[in-house]
């Protein structure tokens, strides 16, 4: 137990200790109030000055701020007062450089740069007097010398269009057209010849495209758009000239390669309007990379003797022709005998009508060499025709040169029409080729002139149907002529008609042009229903366009066939009722000629898929053509087969009546001048498939020398006569010469 008094020791003790540490606190307390008290007063006192600074200097910050101010609007009056004072002198100054103009100093001129700065100091002058002083002389003479500033740089954008445009030459252009492919290649290889031409045409040079550029874009922020029309019309004339120095060209050439012609001289200027300033001719440097003749091409032309010499080689060649046309057709009056169609080489007909394959291909490289020239156009109007009015200037650089091609189409076109009212469908399958090669171009044409107007999109369209319509008439017209052939002149021999190669040899060129040829089918609604029909019956379906192409190739040439066969089952009845040999010999080697001409060129393929029969149904009609030929032996067969033969008992007892002897002879008689008779004509008959000939002549052998030889060797030692040299003129082996002798005039 703690004793109490230890207790309150302990409290005292404590007590007192708290008590010290209170008097401590105490003392801290008032050292603070003191201090506070100190800092008070220190802190109002320097609140007490900063309120008398700012009485005294607020007003002395405000004064200098109005003095600052001061300064500026001064300092912004005197820059005004000089602007403005430099509107007033600005004409003064400048009238020497709008005098020199924006050519280049080393000609006289002031310099692009520095004439495009001067306009635009005579541009802020008018804009000034024209909205502070519109009355003052000032702004007239401002607005003189601003608008004769503006026609320079009009006349300077002329001039420099006019000296960098020059038509591409001949030689330049075909080497376009050949070499399309040709560029740099994948090893980093150099740029061909050609590829580096395009490149060139593609763009002016690099001096001259920035002096248009900076030109073009001044006059189009100033509102002085008038030079998009010169460019339209500058660039108009040298695609104009470029494709005549190609037309000029293919007339001057005498092959068609292309890579043998000679250049035509075209590498003429384009020659401004008087006055422009131009040169009327370029130099022979031109400068590098601009669409201009190259000097590499120079010596290429043509000298004024080797022109005349092809001159005086076509005048000679159109003479020659006249003389053959005037010979063959007196002698087809005289003998019947035509000597062919065109296209064989042996009649060169002079006609007007007639497109020629060089000229077909003229066409084709005209047409080429539009486009190439075309977007050779559309590279050059990059920076200096503003985007906006691209397409109507590139309609107007195009127009021309492209009415000329289209015209150029419909002329071919209109000439294949007069040959088809002819009947010269040779001639026509010139349309085929051009039309191939054109849709073949189309898709790369439509975007050369995409987003153009509507009517230069059509041109080239228009082209497309209007040989469309000249092939679809072509082909539906051909099938009427050979329907409606009206000639009545038969081969005497029995030959292939005339008809049937013709129409052979006129579908073979259509092979040629399967996509082409379908593609006009494909718009004929009688083809249209025949094509959905055979999709119904054919296995594996057509699912290309490839097929369905083939398929109205094949669609056509069936109906062609129908009416070949018509036609010659017709001209065959023209034979007199005694030549029904010579009927089936006739129909026989044409028949022949069909299937053998289907098979040799492929076309059995094609109409065997409107017409999986075909072969057979050509098969069967030549088994009936022989069968109808083998009866005319049926007389001769008559002779040693017949009824009425002597009894073999009769003969080997040698016990002949007057009767029996008669009959011998008779059969004899008979059968000598029946095979005579037969040899005589058919010797005269002709089939030329040698094949065909020879595997007749040996059917003919097989149906008759064992018949004779059976009959021959029943009588030949039978006394029938006194005088068997009279009757058994022939022995077995002899019958099978003569035989052998048939279908040959020469035997």
């Amino acid at each position: 137990m703690i004793d109490p008094s230890e207790r309150k020791c302990e409290i005292d003790c404590k007590l007192e200790k708290e008590i010290s540490n209170l008097i401590l606190l105490k003392e801290k307390v008032d050292k603070s109030n003191h201090l506070t008290k100190g800092m008070v007063g220190i802190l109002s006192s320097f609140e007490h000055r900063l309120a008398r600074l700012e009485e005294t200097i607020l007003p002395v910050y405000n004064e200098t701020g109005n003095l600052q101010r001061r300064q500026e609007h001064i300092e912004r009056t005197l820059a005004a007062l000089d602007h403005v004072i430099g509107f007033y002198g600005v004409s003064q100054e400048v009238e020497g450089v709008i005098r020199l103009g924006p050519g280049p100093i080393s000609g006289g001129g002031a310099g692009l740069d520095v004439f495009l700065k001067t306009m635009n100091r005579l541009l802020a002058a008018q804009e000034y007097f024209s909205k502070n002083n519109p009355q003052s002389v000032e702004l007239k003479n401002v607005s003189a010398l601003y608008n004769s500033g503006g026609d320079a740089l009009n006349r300077e954008f002329k001039e420099i269009l006019y000296r960098n445009s020059k038509p591409v030459p001949a030689i330049v252009l075909l080497d376009l057209v050949g070499n399309d492919d040709e560029g740099v290649g994948e090893d980093g290889g150099a740029i061909s010849p050609s590829a580096a031409a395009a490149t060139s045409l593609s763009r002016f040079p690099d001096g001259v495209a920035e002096e248009l550029v900076q030109l073009a874009d001044w006059l189009i922020m100033n509102g002085r758009d008038e030079f998009m029309n010169v460019y339209a019309k500058v660039r108009s004339t040298v695609l104009t000239r470029s494709l005549q120095a190609l037309r000029e060209q293919q007339r001057s050439s005498s092959g068609g390669s292309l890579q043998g012609v000679n250049a035509l001289s075209s590498g003429s200027t384009v020659s401004p309007p008087s006055g422009t300033g131009a040169a009327s001719s370029p130099s022979s440097g031109a400068t590098p990379g601009s669409p201009v003749v190259r000097p590499k091409f120079q010596s290429r032309h043509e000298t004024p003797s080797r022109r005349a010499s092809r001159r005086l080689q076509h005048v000679f060649e159109k003479k020659a022709n006249k003389m053959l046309l005037k010979a063959s057709q007196t002698l087809e009056q005289s003998t019947g005998l035509t000597l062919g169609s065109r296209r064989s080489g042996m009649l060169l007909e002079v006609r007007e009508d007639i497109v020629e394959d060089q000229e077909m291909e003229n066409y084709l490289l005209l047409v080429v060499g539009l486009h190439r020239l075309m977007q050779v156009e559309h590279s050059l109007m990059a920076g200096i025709i503003p985007l906006q009015h691209h397409h109507k200037i590139f309609e107007i650089i195009t127009r021309d040169a492209l009415d000329t091609v289209v015209q150029d189409g419909e002329n071919i076109a209109a000439r294949a029409k007069r040959c088809i009212n002819r009947h010269d469908f040779a001639a026509v399958l010139v349309v085929f080729p051009i039309l191939k090669h054109l849709l073949a171009m189309k898709p790369e044409f439509d975007r050369t002139v995409e987003g153009c107007d509507k009517n230069v999109r059509s041109k080239f369209a228009s082209i497309l149907n209007t040989l469309h319509g000249t092939g679809a008439k072509a082909l539906e017209d051909f099938i009427e002529s050979v329907r409606g052939d009206a000639s009545t002149a038969l081969p005497k021999d029995g030959t292939v008609h005339e008809l049937t190669s013709n129409s052979l040899t006129f579908l073979e060129q259509l092979l040629d042009f399967v996509e082409t040829v379908g593609g006009i089918l494909s718009r004929e609604s009688q083809y249209i229903s025949a094509l959905q029909h055979l999709q119904q019956q054919v296995h594996p379906p057509l699912n290309t366009q490839a097929d369905k192409n083939r398929a109205l190739l094949g669609i056509y040439i069936r109906k062609v066939l129908v009416q070949l066969n018509l036609a010659l089952v017709g001209k065959s009845e023209l034979y007199g009722a005694g030549e029904t040999c010579l009927r089936a010999i006739f129909r026989l080697n044409n028949s022949h000629y069909v299937i053998t001409a289907l098979s040799r060129s492929g076309l059995l393929s094609v109409v065997s898929l409107a017409q999986p029969d075909c072969l057979q149904s050509y098969l069967d009609m030549i088994k009936e053509h022989k069968r109808s030929y083998t009866q005319s032996w049926h007389r001769l067969i008559s002779y040693i087969c017949g009824a009425d033969d002597v009894p073999a008992a009769v003969v080997q007892a040698g016990k002949l009546r007057d009767k029996d002897r008669n009959t011998i002879k008779e059969k004899f008689a008979g059968f000598n001048k029946e095979i005579e008779d037969i040899v005589k004509s058919q010797r005269g008959y002709s089939i030329p498939d040698v094949e065909l000939r020879e595997e007749l002549k040996k059917e003919n052998k097989d149906l008759i020398v064992p018949k004779y030889k059976a009959f021959f060797e029943k009588y030949c030692n039978v006394a029938f006569t006194k005088n068997l040299e009279k009757y058994i003129k022939y022995t077995p082996e002899q019958v099978a010469d003569m035989i052998n002798q048939l279908f040959d005039a020469a035997a």
